[in-house]
């Protein structure tokens, strides 16, 4: 077992004492606060938190929990130490990372005294980078090394209050970002107990998740409460029509749909976020983020076509026509867009798009082309090849088994892809980019 301090006996750093003394570790609270020192000294939460009380009671008297107004002591008798402390909203939005600096400047004082190896495991919500700014400080400070004296861990905490101890002790998983793979052995066992998933991931990756995670759960609490307004306009009972929203674990709650890549488009999902946008209106109500949604789309078709025009290149070839890939169908197809503004931009354009073809030599599809789109069918090309060999930038639209070798093969090409091909073998080449990772 450990010898772990915390720093910061808060909401965060009081569930981490007692839950890392429910697992075994020895565990010293450090806080400004001396009321809360004191509380954690005698075995007392400092904060209202359902199962708290007895599990900081339990970890008291095993012996395992302790508190002290030294930085020095909770550094130097410990080798592992948990940031904790608040990163609250600048008004500008910004976290205000003052606390936690101030806090890191106290261990990197303890740091050197210490002759042993430290982990200092950031479990505070900061911005992505936080990881290095807070490195470089504690080398400044210590006059110790990154890596060989000390490792820097970001750690998300994934906590709902009322449902802390319940959260910590049982997690979908844990995130552990670093680059040390010692401080990653020794983190990967104090949470062996959990019998959760480890995910090791980047620094920056661990940092921006907790933003990532949470501004979902407020966007998912909005999209209902916006969709019960609409309901409720309408005397169709919202619960029920969530409660059926929810069954389908295939697309509604689900991973699909959450890849980074380019913009929405068909006949479906445009169709019918309209229709439910004008009953909103219909009803006099307001529906800021159903409102949103059409208009966020549309900025990203702009910010493909902004990365393109960055490149200053005129002369465009583009992989994939339809709205997606196994159907000839390019209602609202997000593609087309982005081709008529690379067109009236004043670039050539070659389009390779395997099921239109497929459509016009099956003439399947003949009046719907003629009609919607006489002006691109000039540049379509019968292979893909045709497309990269005429052209000296390549947007990917759709994922094409031919496409990797040819990234290879024309290394003067510049290829964007907007779907991510998922083939290593390209991913550090320089004339391959991916659009949003």
């Amino acid at each position: 077992m450990a010898n772990i301090s915390v720093f910061g006996l808060g909401y965060v750093g009081c569930v981490g004492v007692a839950c890392l003394a429910k697992l075994g570790h020895h565990v010293v609270g450090y806080d400004i606060d001396s009321n809360k020192v004191d509380r954690i000294s005698r075995g007392l939460a400092t904060i209202v938190e359902r199962d708290v009380d007895a599990i900081m009671s339990e970890g008291f008297k095993a012996g395992r929990i302790s508190a002290t107004t030294s930085t020095q002591d909770a550094v130097t008798q410990t080798e592992i130490s948990f940031l904790c402390v608040g990163t609250p909203n600048a008004a500008d939005g910004r976290l205000n990372l003052s606390f936690l600096l101030s806090a890191v400047q106290a261990i990197g004082n303890g740091l050197r005294l210490k002759s042993t190896f430290h982990i200092v495991v950031i479990r505070s919500t900061v911005p992505p980078g936080t990881n290095d700014i807070v490195s470089a400080a504690l080398e400044k400070v210590s006059g110790k090394k990154a890596g060989i004296n000390f490792a820097v861990v970001s750690n998300p905490e994934f906590l709902r209050e009322g449902m802390a101890v319940s959260d910590f002790l049982n997690p979908p998983l844990t995130v552990i970002g670093t680059e040390d793979k010692n401080a990653l052995g020794i983190m990967r066992k104090i949470y062996d107990p959990l019998f959760s998933e480890t995910v090791e991931v980047a620094p920056k990756v661990a940092e921006i998740i907790k933003f990532v995670n949470n501004s979902y759960h407020a966007l998912k609490v909005t999209f209902g409460n916006e969709i019960g307004a609409i309901c409720k306009k309408l005397d169709i009972d919202s619960h029920q029509v969530m409660n059926l929203f929810c069954k389908d674990t295939q697309l509604n709650i689900s991973s699909y749909y959450f890849t980074p890549g380019f913009a929405y488009g068909g006949s479906c999902l445009p169709k019918d976020l309209k229709g439910l946008n004008f009953l909103a209106q219909s009803n006099q109500l307001e529906v800021p983020v159903l409102s949103s949604i059409e208009l966020s789309n549309e900025v990203h078709i702009q910010r493909a076509l902004d990365r393109v025009q960055a490149t200053d290149i005129r002369s465009v070839g583009i992989i994939g026509l339809t709205f997606k890939a196994g159907t000839d169908d390019f209602r609202n197809s997000a593609a087309i867009h982005l081709a008529e503004a690379i067109l009236g931009k004043g670039s050539t354009l070659h389009v390779y798009d395997r099921f239109l073809n497929m459509a016009q030599e099956k003439e399947t599809n003949l009046r719907e082309l003629n009609e919607k789109i006489p002006h691109l069918l000039p540049f379509l090309e019968k292979t893909v090849e045709n497309v990269v060999a005429k052209s000296l930038l390549v947007i990917i639209t759709v994922r094409n088994p031919e496409v990797p070798a040819l990234i290879s093969k024309y290394p003067k090409v510049h290829f964007l892809d907007l779907v991510r091909l998922k083939d290593p073998s390209i991913e550090e080449l320089p004339n391959y980019e991916g659009f949003c990772w």
